[in-house]
């Protein structure tokens, strides 16, 4: 369990009436206490942090959180929200003494404002979905993350997520206007507006990125885009990291905001190929994909200009995608990369960290020393636009010591990230894992606003308990922790 975690253990007849009253609201198919089920819900995607849940909750009304909360205040019961499991940093580990708040159930599209470009859809709808429903009427909903196809809204709400798309168009939070939230004592709020503007301080931004701690998200409403008339995708190729990284500062220097501008190294760039076959070049150092859309003219324009940056930039092959078929299949393998390289893996950990675009080169770099003083392999994918590095770390968990060797180096890597001026997440959120290296980031008073802000929203504490936000105490047994040659010294 995480020592961050307040005691929440209830005594035996206390769980006893909790179970009772619980299963006085909801179906008895919507409770889960069997240890067989239980199992499903022990960890998220990152599942290297196990917990088995006491309890698993699946309401399907509004009103059915509500009870859900106001008996878990009651009792003092942490309450873990939960939407497909998806997410990379463990914030949706349960706790052994808790319930998870599944919200499955919500998977409903409510409405659509074509007028006003909006769409209002309950957490558990994902985000392909939704651009799915909405693209007869040509729009779409533009936050793509790789796991887009099952990844819900609620739980891009809770980590902020981005996506390849997300240098023009924006993460979750430039991307939503209005949210409903169940608050801990079982209150429905609304936060921020349908309207351009909302009065009062900006409760939209602080939810959103909040990793559940704050409040359940029943009903979100999310802005919708008019279909691009166009788009093309220019892939380049390069003998090392740096020209890559160097040809990425000169598109954005050049004023052009591509749609997405991602980059895969060497290793990430052969398991994709293995993986899809779409005519990846297997030497390069470097693949840079990028994409630009609007206007035929516009598009056109800039493609032209891009094709001939990228060569002064020292690409030496570069590639314009032909047709759609084409644009599709080259971003197919880009969003196959996760999956590629745990082919060649029986194991690995996905990192999450951001740094200046000037410093990729340097950073990739960096990263492969540290790899090779770890004896691991990483393999690099990431949003090159917006300097979102996703390295990941390749090892057998059924070998003696390398779970602790890869754990450790993803850490030293989000620390170089901090080094570097950047953070220790882009669009995964701390959770679990990255919970040390906060005390990295932040001073002990920027840590304890956040404590005070926590409490502001869940004075007793219930929501998504020890994640995200260290306790003071943990950062100073922290600090005198040092880390060297991929050994802990105590």
């Amino acid at each position: 369990m995480n020592s961050d975690q307040p005691d929440f253990h209830l005594s035996t007849a206390d769980r006893r009436r909790f179970s009772v009253a619980l299963k006085k609201l909801l179906p008895i198919d919507s409770i889960i206490d069997d240890a067989d089920r239980l199992v499903v819900y022990e960890s998220d995607a990152l599942n290297a942090h196990r917990e088995i849940p006491w309890i698993v909750v699946l309401p399907d009304s509004i009103s059915q959180v509500q009870e859900i909360m106001k008996l878990c205040s009651e009792y003092q019961v942490p309450v873990v929200a939960r939407g497909a499991g998806t997410g990379l940093s463990g914030g949706a580990m349960p706790s052994s003494d808790g319930i998870v708040l599944g919200l499955a159930k919500f998977n409903s599209i409510l409405a659509i404002d074509r007028d006003n470009l909006t769409a209002r859809v309950e957490p558990g709808v994902t985000n392909l979905a939704v651009s799915d429903h909405v693209r007869p009427l040509g729009l779409y909903y533009a936050p793509d993350p790789s796991s887009q196809i099952a990844c819900t809204i609620g739980g891009n709400i809770a980590e902020n997520a981005g996506g390849v798309h997300c240098l023009k168009y924006g993460l979750t939070v430039h991307n939503v206007l209005q949210l409903k939230v169940v608050t801990p004592s079982g209150e429905l709020i609304t936060i921020g507006s349908t309207a351009l503007d909302s009065s009062g301080y900006d409760l939209l931004a602080t939810m959103i990125g909040s990793e559940g701690m704050l409040g359940v998200v029943v009903e979100v409403t999310v802005k919708l885009l008019p279909i691009p008339q166009t788009a093309k995708l220019v892939m380049a190729a390069f003998k090392s990291v740096v020209e890559a990284g160097d040809a990425v500062s000169a598109i954005i220097s050049r004023g052009i905001i591509p749609a997405g501008l991602e980059m895969m190294d060497r290793m990430a760039t052969k398991a994709v190929e293995e993986f899809v076959q779409v005519g990846y070049p297997l030497d390069a150092a470097a693949v840079l994909l990028c994409e630009v859309d609007g206007g035929v003219d516009e598009v056109d324009g800039h493609t032209e200009i891009l094709t001939e940056l990228l060569q002064k930039q020292g690409a030496y092959r570069v590639r314009v995608a032909q047709d759609e078929q084409e644009r599709q299949e080259l971003w197919r393998g880009r969003k196959s990369a996760f999956s590629a390289v745990g082919r060649i893996s029986p194991d690995y950990l996905c990192m999450d960290g951001t740094i200046p675009r000037h410093r990729l080169g340097q950073v990739l770099e960096e990263i492969s020393d540290l790899a090779e003083s770890y004896r691991l392999q990483v393999a690099n994918v990431f949003h090159a636009g917006d300097g979102n590095l996703h390295p990941l770390i390749l090892y057998d968990a059924n070998k003696a010591d390398e779970l602790r060797r890869a754990m450790q180096l993803g850490a030293e890597i989000l620390e170089l990230c901090v080094a570097r001026g950047g953070t220790i997440t882009g669009e995964h959120g701390v959770g679990i894992e990255k919970i040390d290296q906060m005390c990295v980031q932040f001073t002990d008073a920027e840590i304890a606003q956040f404590h005070q802000l926590k409490a502001s929203f869940d004075p007793q504490g219930i929501l998504n308990p020890g994640k995200a936000v260290p306790t003071l105490s943990r950062c100073r047994e922290f600090s005198h922790r040092p880390v060297r040659n991929g050994a802990a010294t105590s």
